[in-house]
C-alpha cells in the first residue's frame, strides 16, 4: 500500500525523524506535515498547511481529505504542568486533531506517539501516564480503520538532525550500555519513524507498542 500521510509535530525531535524516514521511504507517496510553522524541509513529497490554532481545524479540514495515514508526534512535557493544563495540550488538542482526520479519512491508519509508562487504566498515581492513557483509551474509539499507540522509551536520535533534544546530545555517550543492560527500554528514532510506516502499510496485531515491539515491527517488509 502507497502512504500518503499528515505529519504532524515536524518542528520535535520526534516528528522530524518519523519525517526524515518518510522522506526517504519507496512507499510513503506524500506527506503532509500540519503545523504552527514551517518545519523548514523541502522535498518533492512533501506539503505544508500551517495553521496556529490546533483547537479548532475546521477551517482546514476539506484540506485534510484523501489520506489514509496520520503519524501524529505532536506532544509536549508534563514538567511543571498542572493537570488541567497538561491535559488540555495533550488529551483535548489530540482528541480534537483526530475526530476531525477520523470524520474525513475513515480508511485512516491513526498512529499516536505516547510513552513507555503509560497507564491504560487511566487510575494510577502519575498525572501524565493516566491522561496519557485516557488519549489513548479514547483514540481507539474513533472510527479509524486501525489506531496504533507507540510507547518508546529512550530514543537515541538520529544523526545530522536539528531538533535533537539537548538531553540526547550529552546523554550520548551512555546509549550504548543503555542498550546492552536495557534492550527493551531504547529503540531509535529511525526504528520508530520505520515501525509507524510498517504499522500503516501492513499493520500489527497488538494496538498498544512497547519498545519491543517497535523494534519487531521495524525488521517487517
Amino acid at each position: 500500500m502507497k502512504i500518503k500521510a499528515i505529519l504532524t509535530g515536524a518542528t520535535g525531535m520526534v516528528g522530524e525523524g518519523v519525517l526524515y524516514e518518510c522522506l526517504q521511504h519507496p512507499d510513503v507517496e506524500e506527506v503532509l506535515v500540519l503545523t504552527r510553522k514551517s518545519c523548514g524541509y523541502k522535498h518533492p513529497k512533501l506539503k505544508e498547511l500551517i495553521h496556529a490554532d490546533f483547537y479548532n481545524i475546521s477551517t482546514v479540514q476539506e484540506q485534510l481529505k484523501g489520506y489514509n495515514a496520520c503519524f501524529f508526534c505532536l506532544g509536549v512535557s508534563s514538567v511543571g504542568m498542572k493537570e488541567d493544563e497538561f491535559k488540555q495540550k495533550t488529551y483535548a488538542l489530540t482528541m480534537h486533531v483526530a475526530t476531525t482526520l477520523s470524520q474525513q479519512n475513515p480508511e485512516m491508519v491513526f498512529c499516536y506517539i505516547s510513552g513507555a509508562g503509560t497507564d491504560s487504566t487511566e487510575k494510577g498515581k502519575t498525572m501524565w501516564a493516566r491522561i496519557k492513557g485516557k488519549t489513548e483509551n479514547d483514540l481507539m474509539k474513533l472510527p479509524f480503520k486501525r489506531v496504533y499507540n507507540f510507547r518508546p522509551g529512550i530514543i537515541s536520535p538520529t544523526k545530522g538532525l536539528k531538533n535533537t533534544l539537548s538531553f540526547y546530545k550529552w546523554l550520548g555517550w551512555l546509549l550504548p550500555a543503555i542498550r546492552l543492560i536495557m534492550p527493551n527500554f531504547i529503540s531509535s528514532l529511525k526504528q520508530l519513524g520505520l515501525a509507524m510506516i510498517n504499522a500503516s502499510r501492513i499493520g500489527y496485531d497488538k494496538q498498544i507498542l512497547e519498545v519491543k515491539d517497535i523494534k519487531e515491527l521495524e525488521k517487517r517488509s
